[in-house]
């Protein structure tokens, strides 16, 4: 499931004495303002830095989906760090057990709203993404800066990593994906990430991930007091379209702190 898209004398002594000290105090104050204005630089630039991770889809890979971000040309991503991790390689069942690039096992294509769910690869993969995040929040990003993005089956490790981290998030976009999980994980959803955002879209010509996986999301995610915008693309298959990108684009940038 690959996505189509295609920063002297006394007198004199004492004159000279006292310059001295006026000198050492005017380059004190000078260090500290420097210092000041150099924190509060920092400071802002933190405030400023923002943090995506974009998780593609089965069989794909993180590098072959670099090109997205070049879509994003609006000045409020100067300062994004953008994060493509690829998949480990697994068997997936409904490939015949074939080994390729899965964040956890799909059970069956097309994938339905009732599909059977592999919710321990999951809560793998979800521990991964959220090392990812941890580390970036370490490094100064404030969590409301991080956003995770996903398509198909990244999408739906997007929804899952978002939803299960402890903290509140920038935001979640979910692409052609599908709830991956089981009502009994609700317990696990702490009310911070309940505060986290969700961005849905879906194609209705979808015959991988069908629409109507994708249109069980949206009530899963308001019976859980989840904030979800669900977006339906008319004659969009299993993939991205510039449209969606750009929207994406729109919805990050008005989310992001310190943006206007």
């Amino acid at each position: 499931m690959k996505v189509a898209l295609f920063a002297k004398p006394i007198t004199a002594l004492a004159i000279t004495l006292s310059s001295t000290i006026g000198f050492v105090l005017l380059s004190h104050s000078h260090q500290q303002l420097s210092s000041l204005k150099s924190k509060t630089h920092t400071h802002s630039m933190a405030n400023n830095r923002s943090f995506i991770v974009w998780l593609h889809g089965l069989g794909d890979s993180g590098p072959a989906n670099e090109p997205i971000k070049s879509l994003f040309t609006s000045p409020e991503f100067k300062n994004t760090t953008w994060s493509f991790p690829s998949a480990p390689s697994n068997s997936v069942t409904c490939n015949h057990g074939a080994v390729m690039p899965s964040w956890f096992d799909i059970h069956e294509i097309p994938v339905t709203a009732n599909s059977p769910k592999d919710e321990s690869g999951v809560l793998k993969a979800v521990q991964n993404v959220h090392a990812m995040i941890d580390k970036e929040i370490a490094a100064g990003t404030d969590p409301n800066n991080v956003f995770v993005c996903g398509f198909s089956q990244g999408g739906a490790l997007t929804l899952a990593s978002v939803l299960l981290y402890p903290k509140t998030l920038g935001g979640g976009a979910v692409f052609s994906g599908w709830v991956p999980f089981n009502s009994s994980i609700v317990e696990k959803i702490s009310p911070n990430a309940k505060r986290t955002p969700i961005l849905w879209s879906h194609g209705m010509a979808d015959r991988t991930v069908l629409f109507e996986a994708g249109q069980a999301g949206p009530p899963f995610l308001v019976d859980v007091g989840v904030s979800c915008e669900f977006k339906a693309y008319p004659g969009l298959g299993h993939s991205i379209s510039n449209e969606e990108l750009r929207y994406l684009e729109s919805w990050i940038k008005t989310r992001m702190l310190g943006s206007s």
